[in-house]
């Protein structure tokens, strides 16, 4: 078993996972969505996309696309959500908690298909 392609594996998952749980509930509810869980999936992300730097292979370049997509996604929304609630005072509900989690949205997307990428070729290994 080689450690590093363990903790690859654990950070791709663990990055959508987390994803999932903050952008599971009513869209535009803010108590369905906490600032932290978000601040944890952006975290747990840029860790998986240094993860992905090295990997000189296709498969490679196409989860560190995935990673970068899910990192631009995320900061887009947290920066959204401290502007919005913060800089122009607009309450954390409606409108703002849905562009929010519709950005999260995205990055859940990248990190689906970061976890079938890592899913096939682990089944493309495995043969």
């Amino acid at each position: 078993m080689n450690l590093e392609k363990v903790i690859f594996g654990a950070f791709v998952i663990l990055a959508c996972t987390l994803n999932f749980g903050f952008f599971l509930g009513e869209m535009d509810n803010p108590e369905h969505h906490h600032p932290l869980e978000l601040g944890a999936t952006l975290v747990v992300n840029l860790i998986a996309m240094t993860l992905k730097f090295g990997d000189r292979t296709h498969i490679g370049a196409v989860h560190l696309a995935t990673s970068i997509v899910a990192v631009l996604q995320l900061l887009a929304a947290s920066t959204f959500w401290v502007w919005a609630t913060r800089v122009s005072g607009l309450p954390s509900e409606g409108e703002v908690m849905a562009t929010v989690v519709s950005l999260s949205g995205g990055a859940l997307l990248a990190n689906l298909i970061s976890v079938t990428l890592l899913i096939g070729e682990t089944l493309r290994r495995a043969r």
